[in-house]
């Protein structure tokens, strides 16, 4: 297991020079000039030529990027163009929402798609099994954002069980934090659980057909013990990587979600940062993003070698 840990993380790191290259081009190939939006428009053009040369953006692409990985291997994001706050600051201030609202709806896709995966499975071609897949077709037709808005308008202003958006970061309000973080978290959790519960369904009925389930049936288990004892463990095998994936995806993707309930997380900063063309916060809030996608799939790589010791002996 140690060589095969060493191994992935030594691949790991072509990847993150990579991404970070490909982070830094696609925002600098991006129309605009920050110079410009920091100069203002009545700027001369002494004077953006003098933002331009303190900003390093008269120098070869290829040299500021060079300069941009100097400044991050010493843990300096750079500053907004527009605040001239430093953007880990800024970073480290919105993580913790983005963070929270990533974990819940992960937490509530996983308590949504278990049981439906598996009811699927167990009563396939019955009535359970259409009415569950009826209800995954559509809650997927819908889209983020319109689930979120008709999730606001039901349950906060029609019932007023629940606040709109902005998010309650208060130690002594546990329960505003809680009332808070549900329409967010339940939106984007529920979008998950559609597709995962189907998943889910479909490597179960394919590990159904496996002779070890043969045998345990033949030996006369219950079914309950077929499913949960013998069938479940392989089967979630695979679901433990589009978990992974999902989280890491999540963590960039809860952007629209954000901006529907005004919940202040990295996503929002982005938006804040392309609509001001700050294009250092959309960078450094990119950079981040993708950073956390490339980790979290090096750990679900790491957990299902350790899960299944073929993945690491196949490699080795």
């Amino acid at each position: 297991m140690g060589r095969y840990v060493v191994r992935r993380l030594l691949q790991a790191i072509p990847v993150v020079f990579f991404s970070t290259f490909l982070v830094f081009m696609v925002i600098h190939l991006i129309p605009g000039d920050a110079a410009a939006v920091l100069a203002g428009p009545n700027a001369t053009p002494e004077a953006l030529a003098a933002i331009r040369k303190d900003m390093g953006l008269d120098q070869p692409l290829l040299v500021q990027y060079f300069v941009w990985i100097g400044h991050l291997l010493q843990g300096d994001l750079g500053k907004s163009t527009l605040s001239g706050q430093p953007i880990g600051k800024l970073l480290q201030a919105r993580a913790p929402a983005t963070i929270e609202l990533t974990v819940a709806a992960m937490m509530i896709s996983m308590a949504v798609a278990l049981p439906l995966g598996i009811m699927s499975a167990t009563h396939v071609r019955g009535k359970l099994e259409w009415f569950i897949s009826t209800i995954q077709s559509l809650w997927l037709a819908i889209p983020n954002f319109w689930a979120g808005i008709l999730a606001i308008i039901f349950f906060s202003l029609i019932l007023r069980w629940l606040p709109p958006g902005g998010r309650v970061a208060d130690g002594n309000d546990i329960g505003g934090s809680i009332k808070s973080l549900i329409l967010p978290a339940t939106t984007l959790g529920l979008a998950l659980a559609a597709g995962l519960s189907r998943f889910l369904k479909f490597n179960l009925l394919e590990v159904f057909f496996d002779d070890y389930v043969r045998t345990a049936r033949a030996k006369g288990l219950s079914d309950t013990s077929v499913v949960y004892g013998h069938a479940l463990r392989n089967a979630l095998l695979p679901v433990i990587t589009i978990l992974g994936v999902q989280f890491a995806t999540l963590l960039g993707g809860a952007i629209i979600t954000e901006s529907v309930f005004s919940w202040p997380g990295v996503g929002g900063l982005m938006l804040d940062g392309i609509s001001n063309r700050d294009y250092a916060v959309v960078q450094g809030g990119l950079l981040l993003l993708v950073l956390l996608f490339i980790i979290i799939n090096l750990l679900v790589d790491l957990t299902y070698a350790w899960i299944d010791p073929r993945i690491r002996l196949g490699d080795s």
